[in-house]
């Protein structure tokens, strides 16, 4: 009985959601409430809560944290030399723009928030895309591995909610990964090489200055070139040149596109008063430190991002006012997220504390072929695409991995084991319908969801199983 109502549970979960007849974090409270009294265990119900609650504090202090961090250091323009360096390097060469936007992607990706990346990254990237009438969906299609691939730091989603249902530590999922990672992201640049190239060789290395003056005269275009590709560090390799028939075709100078542009953009703009220019290099060496100590577990992460959180507030904001601003600006994501997690500690509290998860172990291990029990991780691995792809990291991670989790560990599968093999799917998943993220990408670019949806699928899935290959070599997985 008890493994009838645990399917049905996760089977009621998964479709409100999916069908959006609930949000997540009423589904997780009110659903496993619900079937708590079903079971006849009502009255244990806070007995469950309080617990999971309890194991569940430090992950949601290391998101919440994490998520101010990261966004002051976008806010006092960390990342601005970052991405107009990108631009710089890209110029006018389709491959190296496709390679560019691989990196960008990447690198903004650090903020663990899919949104803020897809608009920095089509911000930047867009307009050198459809100047150069390359494809939008090639440019869609790697940011979203990108950032899928990105999506696994601690403070990203998945490695948290695999971290909360299977009640492990957060840094002994991710830190062995990152070998793994490393090779799939890797693998994400080596693609977006080969793409550039095919769109080289379809486009053939223009100029932005060549491809002005050809919409000047066929379509009166009015749109500014992003003058962070076009200005004149591109003097060397031949689009110097072009660069001064920019300033001269009549669209005016750079000073006036690069003020066109801002208009246009704000997620860089150069005025904003946030900006802390003078700081800069104190703010990269705390960055690069925090991220070395989380790397060799020097400290515990939540302690690392409060204490990170707390020095950059201070540094970059010494006035209280300005610093509950900054707050305030980032609330929305710290209490989606941080109230995600508390809220699966009601649906792991009863799902453990009922004993449903045990029988459902124990039925899925009767159902499973013998021979395939020691290898639960890597059919975890392996179910990860398919099961993130179609549902939500909420529905896949507090639903099924528990129960994954419990059938490996018959076969002696540690959780952690399960952990990792469960965040190989990550890179497929960024680009789920049920991702909320992946609109804004595709709405800021101008692509429609199916033709993105076409193009990625077998790329994102052969990163997946890249990413799942290089965990079974290096015996992470």
């Amino acid at each position: 009985m008890l493994t009838i109502l645990g399917f049905a549970m996760i089977a009621t979960f998964l479709v409100l959601i999916m069908m959006k007849k609930m949000s997540p974090i009423a589904a997780l409270v009110l659903i496993p409430a619900l079937f708590c009294v079903f079971v006849g265990k009502g009255a244990k119900l806070g007995d469950y809560v309080i617990e999971g609650v309890t194991s569940l504090a430090p992950t949601a202090a290391m998101l919440m944290f994490a998520i101010v961090y990261f966004g002051v250091m976008i806010d006092v323009g960390l990342f601005d030399p970052v991405v107009r360096g990108i631009l710089k390097f890209c110029k006018a060469d389709p491959m190296r723009i496709v390679v560019g936007t691989a990196v960008l992607a990447a690198i903004v990706s650090l903020d663990g928030d899919g949104s803020t990346t897809f608009m920095i990254t089509v911000s930047a990237m867009y307009p050198l895309y459809k100047r150069l009438k390359m494809s939008l969906v090639v440019m869609t299609g790697v940011a979203a591995m990108a950032n899928g691939v990105m999506n696994t730091l601690p403070w990203g989603g998945p490695t948290a909610r695999a971290a909360t249902a299977l009640k492990v530590d957060a840094s002994d999922i991710f830190v062995p990964m990152i070998p793994a990672l490393a090779v799939g992201l890797l693998g994400v640049f080596v693609l977006s090489y080969v793409l550039g190239m095919r769109e080289r060789k379809r486009l053939g290395v223009l100029t932005l200055g060549d491809v002005l003056v050809e919409e000047k005269v066929e379509e009166k275009e009015t749109e500014t070139v992003l003058v962070g590709a076009g200005s004149g560090g591109s003097g060397g390799s031949g689009t110097g040149k072009a660069a001064v028939g920019t300033g001269g075709s009549g669209s005016g100078t750079d000073a006036d596109d690069e003020a066109d542009e801002q208009k246009r953009f704000q997620v860089l703009d150069p005025n904003r008063p946030t900006l802390r220019p003078k700081l800069y290099w104190f703010n990269a060496l705390l960055t690069v430190a925090l991220l070395t100590c989380m790397i060799m577990e020097w400290l515990p992460i939540p302690v690392l991002f409060l204490l990170g959180a707390a020095l950059a507030l201070t540094v970059n904001f010494p006035h209280i006012p300005d610093q509950k601003a900054r707050l305030a600006a980032h609330a929305d994501n710290v209490l989606n997220v941080s109230g995600m997690v508390f809220a699966a500690a009601v649906f792991t509290g009863v799902l453990q504390g009922t004993g449903m998860v045990d029988h459902m172990a124990r039925w899925m291990v009767d159902v499973i072929p013998e021979g395939m029990g020691p290898h639960m991780a890597l059919v975890t691995g392996i179910l990860s695409l398919p099961l993130t792809y179609f549902m939500s990291n909420d529905g896949f991670y507090f639903g099924v991995l528990p129960v994954l989790a419990e059938a490996g560990a018959a076969h002696g599968v540690t959780p952690l084991e399960m952990a990792r093999a469960s965040l190989v799917g990550q890179p497929l998943h960024m680009s789920s319908p049920l991702v909320p993220a992946v609109y804004v990408l595709v709405g800021m670019a101008k692509v429609e969801f199916g033709d993105h949806t076409r193009f990625v699928v077998k790329w994102a899935a052969l990163t997946c199983l890249l990413v799942l290959g290089a965990g079974i070599l290096f015996g992470i997985v």
